[in-house]
């Protein structure tokens, strides 16, 4: 594919998804996130040729002029969009795939100083809201959901929306019938849905008032056992007052 068509495919990427791009000019000249995802296409072939000081530099011009920051070492996907852009940190290790969309503030960040693969892969046609942070060497399945501000730190699967800290999935569709893939302003779901927070806390609420109804159940037998025992402990120290009673011997007589 040309340069020129996958110009012309991430411009019309914007304007698809992005209510707010009005022509196609006004994307190409206003729109940081393409900036910078451009400037690293470039950079990613100078590092993949070994040309990694210069990768390195242009990568930090970059991250001057759009406040993206994005390893040239890093593998990004056709028709990326970054919205707004601004504190977005994609290290060198992550693998982001087709149709992604991230937001303002978003780290694909390691959680290991080791070498190797230590950043997150993010599959096809994912949304990832603003503030989220996805760490360490994981998986994002496709058409996944990362609500704003979330901490990820274990893979997601396919299909699922996750919010929190840490991340946790919540209930939208079921497993006859799975969501469709929709898009998610920040990645967070405005539809009603469980709050696993909120699922987990009513949980916990049944279980305290069983076991609260158990412990009376329980004392309340304990207290009549109790009250069974010293009755019978009673019964039998109480002498029986329908038995003869004793009487007094005669004193003998004195005889002269």
């Amino acid at each position: 594919m040309s340069l020129l068509t996958r110009v012309r495919e991430d411009i019309q990427s914007v304007m698809r998804r992005d209510p707010a791009a009005q022509s196609g000019i006004q994307v190409l000249l206003t729109t940081p996130g393409l900036h910078a995802v451009w400037v690293h296409r470039l950079n990613h072939a100078l590092w993949q040729r070994g040309w990694r000081l210069t990768a390195r530099l242009l990568s930090q011009i970059a991250r001057f002029c759009t406040g993206i920051e994005i390893h040239p070492g890093a593998s990004l996907g056709r028709r990326l969009l970054i919205d707004h852009g601004m504190g977005v940190v994609i290290g060198e290790t992550a693998v982001v795939g087709d149709d992604v969309y991230l937001y303002h503030q978003v780290t694909l960040g390691g959680t290991s100083s080791e070498r190797g693969k230590r950043h997150p892969s993010v599959a096809n046609n994912v949304i990832i809201g603003a503030g989220a942070k996805v760490l360490g060497n994981i998986l994002i399945g496709e058409n996944a959901r990362i609500g704003a501000n979330a901490v990820v730190v274990a893979d997601v699967p396919a299909n699922t929306t996750v919010v929190g800290i840490p991340a946790r999935p919540v209930e939208r569709g079921s497993a006859t019938r799975p969501p469709k893939p929709r898009f998610d302003p920040y990645g967070t779901p405005c539809d009603p849905c469980l709050d696993p927070l909120l699922g987990e806390i009513e949980r916990l609420r049944t279980e305290l008032t069983d076991l609260e109804a158990r412990m009376a159940r329980a004392e309340r037998r304990e207290t009549e056992h109790a009250e069974r025992r010293e009755t019978e402990h009673a019964e039998r120290r109480e002498p029986d007052r329908a038995g003869p009673r004793e009487t007094d011997h005669d004193e003998p007589v004195a005889r002269g």
